[in-house]
């Protein structure tokens, strides 16, 4: 005798239905009084570890303040450039010899962004290595100008050979520049400038900073025999 096939049922597992109404309601999300629940105690979890390390929160709004202080900071610059550049800076030789070296350092910085290198900087001070300022003009040349403020102007200690030694030992090999200054608002001595022409240094003494400082023309307009852009 054979026995008769039956109709076969499927064999429901213990759960099932329980894993597909869990499945459903992951796939809804979480009911909005449990998120807020879950977002409480986040919040409460982390106000109770600042609490036990009150430090975290002083380093945090130092650090906020320091970014917002940055941000001003870079905005007034800008605002300043912008003016600078719709107004043309201009220095007379007075003004150039009352000034500390340093804040020569920077006149010549501010003339250079006048002419167009944005992102002319002051970068003198120790272990500077014979540059006080550098910039990269319009046509793409690195300058590395060296400062010598002379507070007595044409009258004041003439610059010397000695004084260009450290900017051609450095200008080319350590600052990989392509325009070499030295800059000086009072004289420069023939032997000095003797060395210059030999060694490929431009210089700038206090009638051709006069030229450049209270005029219109860039730098690189008043010097002869520069390196192609």
């Amino acid at each position: 005798m054979t026995a008769r096939r039956g109709r076969r049922h499927p064999v429901r597992r213990p759960g099932g239905r329980a894993r597909r109404r869990g499945h459903r309601a992951r796939e809804q999300g979480w009911p909005p009084a449990v998120a807020v629940a879950v977002g409480l105690a986040l919040a409460l979890a982390v106000l109770r570890w600042v609490a036990d390390h009150p430090w975290t929160l002083a380093f945090l709004l130092l650090l906020t303040a320091a970014v917002l202080a940055a941000r001003e900071l870079r905005r007034r610059d800008a605002a300043r450039w912008r003016r600078i550049r719709e107004s043309g800076l201009r220095y007379a030789l007075g003004q150039l010899d009352a000034l500390h070296h340093r804040e020569f350092e920077f006149a010549v910085r501010d003339l250079m962004r006048r002419d167009g290198c944005a992102d002319a900087r002051q970068v003198g001070g120790r272990g500077d290595n014979g540059a006080d300022v550098k910039a990269t003009d319009p046509y793409g040349r690195l300058w590395v100008i060296q400062c010598k403020h002379r507070r007595d102007g044409w009258s004041g200690k003439p610059v010397g050979t000695p004084d260009l030694h450290v900017l051609n030992g450095t200008g080319r090999q350590v600052h990989h520049g392509d325009v070499l200054v030295m800059l000086t608002n009072g004289r420069i001595t023939q032997d000095a400038a003797r060395f210059a022409r030999s060694q490929r240094l431009h210089l700038v003494d206090r009638h051709l900073l006069a030229e450049w400082a209270t005029g219109a023309r860039p730098l690189w307009d008043l010097l002869r025999a520069l390196p192609p852009g």
